[in-house]
C-alpha cells in the first residue's frame, strides 16, 4: 500500500469553499479509481494556518501511475480551476505503511 499526501496552502478567504469542493467532487471522483483503497481530507486546526491535506491510500504503484501519471512521485494532481483557491501550488509526498493501530 502507498499513502499519498497532497498538501496545499489555500487562500484564507476561499478555504471553506475549497474544502467543500474537494469533499463533494474531488474525493468521490478519486474513489472511483481502480486501486484506490481510501482517503480523507484534512484541514489545519491552528488559526491562521490554511493548509489542506488530502491523504489517499493506493494498492500499488500501478494504481497511482494510472491516477497521477508517470511523474506520480513528484507531480501533484490538480485541476486548473483549483489554482484560483491556492496561495502556492500544491505539493505531494508518498509513504508506505510501516505500522498501523485501530480501525478505519
Amino acid at each position: 500500500m502507498i499513502v499519498r499526501i497532497w498538501e496545499a496552502q489555500v487562500s484564507p478567504r476561499r478555504i471553506e469553499q475549497f474544502c467543500a469542493e474537494l469533499a463533494a467532487e474531488v474525493l468521490p471522483t478519486i474513489a472511483e479509481r481502480e486501486g484506490f483503497l481510501g482517503g480523507e481530507l484534512l484541514r489545519a486546526l491552528v488559526d491562521g494556518d490554511h493548509r489542506v491535506r488530502m491523504i489517499t491510500r493506493w494498492r500499488d504503484e500501478d494504481a497511482l501511475r494510472a491516477y497521477a501519471g508517470p511523474m506520480w512521485r513528484i507531480r501533484p494532481v490538480w485541476a486548473e480551476g483549483e489554482l484560483n483557491y491556492l496561495d502556492h501550488p500544491p505539493t505531494v509526498s508518498h509513504f508506505t505503511s510501516f505500522s498501523r493501530v485501530g480501525q478505519d
